[in-house]
């Protein structure tokens, strides 16, 4: 089973609501709950599965998840700026205002890696 998993740190210039929206660009079914900093909660990889391929950037997503997979967990981080217009952009280590943490974790990661961000040749999706 699938679990993802958000952080997003709120800085004091930012408003919550359009950080939230954000969130909710890129993980429309996020369950977000308020913390110190921020944001926390759960939500589906669906809709960011399909932003990844309208957007044509299955090798980047892919290279991220692989680089960041540590056992049965992988860890991706977006630009808040950006997810607020409904795209994924991967924020440096970093980034000055923060982003949008996302962990997720699948007893086979590496098939749901192949699932979400499968090998492209071309431009197209390679079933492996």
């Amino acid at each position: 089973m699938t679990s993802v998993t958000i952080s997003c740190q709120v800085n004091p210039s930012e408003d919550p609501d359009k950080v939230a929206a954000a969130i909710a660009n890129i993980f429309p079914d996020a369950e977000l709950e308020t913390t110190d900093y921020g944001f926390s909660g759960t939500a589906t990889i669906d809709r960011f599965s399909k932003l990844i391929r309208k957007q044509k950037i299955l090798d980047a997503t892919r290279g991220v998840m692989i680089k960041n997979r540590r056992g049965d967990k992988t860890w991706v981080n977006l630009n808040k700026q950006v997810a607020t217009v409904g795209k994924v952009s991967f924020a440096d280590k970093n980034p000055v205002l923060g982003a949008i943490e996302v962990c997720i974790q699948d007893d086979d990661i590496e098939g749901l890696i192949d699932t979400v961000a499968p090998v492209t040749v071309n431009g197209e999706e390679v079933r492996v």
